[in-house]
């Protein structure tokens, strides 16, 4: 039972989340329709919906090559390989992203309050932002691989 309580809430707190997010306005738009042409079920899942893959699922946590980190929903630059580093966590974790390339807003769930990381064009969801990276900021971008298209040098 308090499994199915437990689901039931954190669906409904991402719905909330989901809705705020459809408020805002953004460069970039599609409808739900096109939204749901253009990505994959887990890519709409958490790009549209804020939904979280599975660590150690995407192929971009291993990705070592040179090159960006491109918003899988708009195309826009959003991080560089030189700023990525294994966390150990099982996500594509950065220690900044690029210029302009992000908003931040802090996110109430069941966890205690974490910043939620979307793309500034968008609105896509990328995942959260915390305060145990490395230097030179001290923050981890764990992002969620799905909501990445990496391009190579």
């Amino acid at each position: 039972m308090f499994r199915r309580q437990f689901l039931l809430v954190s669906a409904a707190l991402g719905l909330v989340g989901h809705r705020a997010l459809a408020n805002e306005s953004f460069e970039f738009t599609l409808t739900e329709a096109e939204w749901r042409a253009k990505l994959s079920d887990l890519a709409y899942r958490v790009l549209r919906e804020e939904a979280t893959e599975r660590p150690g699922t995407s192929p971009l946590d291993g990705e070592k090559r040179a090159g960006t980190y491109h918003c899988a929903g708009c195309d826009l630059p959003v991080f560089s390989s030189e700023t990525k580093y294994d966390s150990g966590t099982g996500w594509p974790s950065f220690w900044e992203p690029l210029p302009d390339a992000i908003r931040t807003r802090e996110d109430g769930g069941l966890f205690g309050a974490r910043t939620e990381v979307h793309c500034r064009r968008c609105g896509g969801h990328f995942g959260h932002v915390f305060e145990d990276g490395p230097p030179p900021t001290g923050l981890r971008y764990c992002m969620n691989g799905v909501a990445l298209r990496f391009v190579a040098a």
